[in-house]
């Protein structure tokens, strides 16, 4: 069995070798520029591990593990043109470096060169490969709408909430581990349930997301720690307390998000304090562990030996304990 480290440095070696030196420049070089924006291509490496777990060799399935890191990388592309995002991982967004119609370009070519990747698997394969592809790909822009759908909306449920995570976040964790799985004749109870273990533990993983935003540290976390206090995003943490203030309380939480001007400290540390009242750090960290649970119940019950879940099962501890 191969080390995570291993993986990624495969799918960097693999991303090098795509052709994207090729004109019009203005279409290629953003590409380019995306993906050598860097990331830790969890995903890819997610398909490569689920594809060596069942039998397989991850080294014949780097086409599709590389078109599921284009396809991710073209959704970033067009989610910083809808947020206006002026960074990237530290670095300027497509969109500020060139102009929004290049990167709506741009990404629209990605998404073409993702499916020509994607379909560089066994003749054997190819329609479920393909199947599982396009169903994530519509499920994640589906998220998307969704999430901003919520930006203009005044109360959104902790269901809705958890369904919107589902589909943006975690469907393509576990979209990248079922086409490992097929691509390495895994049984379809297996299939589904690697690709349940990739749902639950990208819904953890976002709630964890949520959490740090508010309780992490802003070094190790490596952004403004109360930013979506700030920006009045509806995560997790301000949809539950939203449900649970009342009174005095509720009217200051509701104050603090009708307020268009603040001073940013003051509204953190208001809201954050809200939060604290009502236990919401709590509640968050008990719903994180419980999809982390439902994830690793899944895993468990995917039929292969269990020394070859040792790297699936590390890679997922390592995720929740993360600070960053």
């Amino acid at each position: 069995m191969h080390t995570l480290s291993y993986f990624q440095e495969l799918i960097e070696k693999g991303l090098l070798k795509l052709q994207l030196d090729k004109k019009p420049n203005e279409l290629y070089d953003p590409i380019q520029y995306m993906l050598n924006l860097g990331g830790k291509r969890m995903r890819p490496a997610l398909l490569l591990m689920s594809n060596e777990m069942f039998g397989g060799n991850p080294e014949e399935v780097l086409s599709p593990a590389l078109g599921i890191e284009v396809f991710h990388n073209f959704t970033l592309m067009h989610d910083d043109i809808m947020d206006k995002a002026p960074l990237r991982r530290s670095k300027e967004t497509v969109h500020e470096k060139w102009n929004p119609n290049i990167a709506i370009l741009s990404g629209d070519t990605m998404f073409v060169q993702s499916c020509q990747l994607m379909m560089q698997v066994n003749d054997k394969h190819l329609r479920k490969v393909m199947d599982m592809f396009h169903k994530t790909s519509i499920e994640v822009c589906e998220g998307q709408q969704f999430d901003m759908n919520f930006e203009t909306i005044d109360k959104v449920s902790i269901d809705e909430y958890l369904e919107m995570i589902a589909l943006k976040t975690a469907v393509l964790l576990g979209g990248s581990l079922a086409i490992g799985a097929i691509c390495a004749d895994a049984f379809e109870s297996d299939i589904q349930n690697i690709y349940q273990f990739g749902k639950k533990l990208g819904i953890a993983f976002q709630l964890q997301d949520d959490l740090l935003d508010v309780y992490g540290d802003a070094e190790k976390f490596g952004k403004q720690v109360g930013g979506d206090i700030i920006a009045n995003k509806k995560t997790f943490l301000l949809i539950s307390a939203c449900e649970q203030a009342k009174g005095d309380q509720l009217k200051s939480l509701q104050s603090w998000l009708d307020k268009k001007e603040f001073n940013s400290s003051d509204k953190v540390n208001a809201v954050m304090s809200i939060f604290n009242d009502l236990n919401i750090k709590e509640q968050t960290e008990k719903k994180m562990d419980q999809f982390f649970h439902e994830a690793m119940a899944h895993l468990n019950a995917v039929t292969v030996n269990d020394s070859k879940k040792e790297l699936m099962i590390s890679f997922a501890e390592k995720l929740m304990v993360r600070t960053s």
